[in-house]
């Protein structure tokens, strides 16, 4: 898989941030740890095939080790998720041992576990400011959001976000997937946000994990990214982002956020079992960069995985680099590029010009997924959608124009 051109032998000493960034640190800013596949939902769009535990988890020992690293790294923070992380055992423990070693932890939570005793312990001087906490919820009223999480659980949601405010925590994150569904409801979002004193952080929508079997169903209209890019003008100062939306540049402005795909170099992702994988969202084999466990730990991984080096150096641009709208977007998302059989330097599928519909109708291979934590048997928290889906697994997403999957539901 080739990405790139060669990379310069020095980092120039001039530049702006970005360009800095482009070119790789020393430590990532921040990573994604997921602690354990377990969780007690089935969420249909689950980026990570989440709900069985893997029993090569790293134990409470080499999570510490991992932990130790880090600190002397000096990485920024460590965002924990799953899987639903608050299920393993020793979370409590491994959230408490970072933040004793100056690692700071923002982890994302259904708000399972988040108990009057557990926030008032997260607002406690215990967590000494160094933990932050995200609760998904992918819809403002609990139709939409249990359609794709499971009956029952945005009360789940709504309940951890009022036990943190109860107990003082300040400056929750709500955390949403933004989907063809609640794209209406952005206004509710925030709302919601400032009715228990949090912030909004809206993520795109990846066609990675499950993901990628519902991406049809979900991925907002092509209309709905127009009206995604002019919320978020509106009101992005106050919404947190990342680097979600960056392909939406090529309206115009650039948005508030990173503009720029952080894959192996300023983020990366930590799986389970210890294996790192260039981005959050690519947790597949061909973005796979090595095991911690093997000598010289993560901060080799890092500093020398030949996966990283490539997508450090100067990016080719392949068709995209055509398009005057290159240098804004950059070309889009890599992972929603691969997960959907388009070539990395070739358009993103959800690309605002139109030339990701045109890449979609031409012939393309869609990788199969290298792993699949999802539960055997349906249980009762399976989502409304895994239900009503009657399109194949194994059928690829095949335009931005799919029906809506709500159209005649009645709830």
């Amino acid at each position: 898989m080739t990405l790139t051109t060669d990379r310069p032998t020095e980092r120039p000493r001039t530049g702006t941030l970005v360009e800095q960034f482009e070119l790789g640190l020393d430590a990532p800013i921040c990573l994604t740890w997921e602690l354990t596949y377990a969780c007690n939902l089935e969420c249909a769009h689950c980026l990570s095939s989440s709900g069985r535990r893997d029993p090569r988890e790293l134990s409470t020992a080499q999570c510490k080790a991992v932990i130790d690293e880090l600190q002397r790294m000096q990485v920024f923070y460590v965002n924990i998720g799953g899987g639903e992380p608050t299920i393993r055992p020793d979370f409590w423990e491994l959230l408490q041992y970072a933040v004793d070693h100056q690692v700071g932890v923002k982890f994302s939570t259904n708000g399972v576990r988040v108990t009057p005793e557990r926030a008032a312990f997260l607002a406690s001087p215990a967590c000494n400011g160094y933990v932050d906490v995200q609760i998904s919820l992918d819809g403002a009223t609990a139709e939409v959001n249990d359609y794709v999480r499971g009956p029952g659980s945005f009360d789940t949601a709504l309940a951890a976000l009022q036990n943190l405010q109860d107990a003082g925590f300040t400056d929750a994150k709500i955390s949403v997937v933004c989907t063809r569904q609640n794209i209406g409801q952005l206004d509710d979002f925030k709302a919601l946000a400032d009715r228990f004193g949090a912030t909004l952080r809206l993520t795109r929508l990846r066609p990675s994990g499950r993901g990628a079997d519902v991406w049809d169903e979900l991925h907002p209209l092509p209309e709905q990214q127009r009206v995604l890019y002019d919320w978020l003008m509106a009101h992005g100062e106050d919404v947190l982002t990342g680097d979600s939306f960056f392909h939406l540049a090529a309206f115009g402005e650039s948005l508030p956020g990173l503009n720029l795909c952080g894959a192996g170099r300023v983020v990366c992702l930590i799986d389970p079992v210890g294996d790192v994988y260039a981005c959050p969202f690519a947790i597949h084999d061909n973005f796979l960069a090595g095991n911690l466990l093997a000598d010289g730990g993560f901060q080799q991984v890092w500093q020398t995985s030949a996966l990283f080096a490539d997508l450090r150096s100067p990016q080719t641009g392949g068709a995209c680099a055509k398009c005057e709208f290159f240098d804004s977007c950059r070309g889009g998302c890599m992972a929603a590029k691969f997960f959907t059989g388009l070539p990395l330097d070739g358009p993103d599928p959800e690309c605002v010009q139109g030339y990701g519909e045109q890449a979609l109708a031409a012939d393309r291979v869609v990788p199969a997924p290298s792993q699949d934590h999802s539960k055997t048997s349906p249980t009762r928290n399976q989502p409304v959608m895994l239900q009503l889906l009657t399109r194949p697994p194994s059928q690829p997403p095949v335009s931005a124009c799919a029906e809506s999957p709500l159209s005649g539901f009645t709830p």
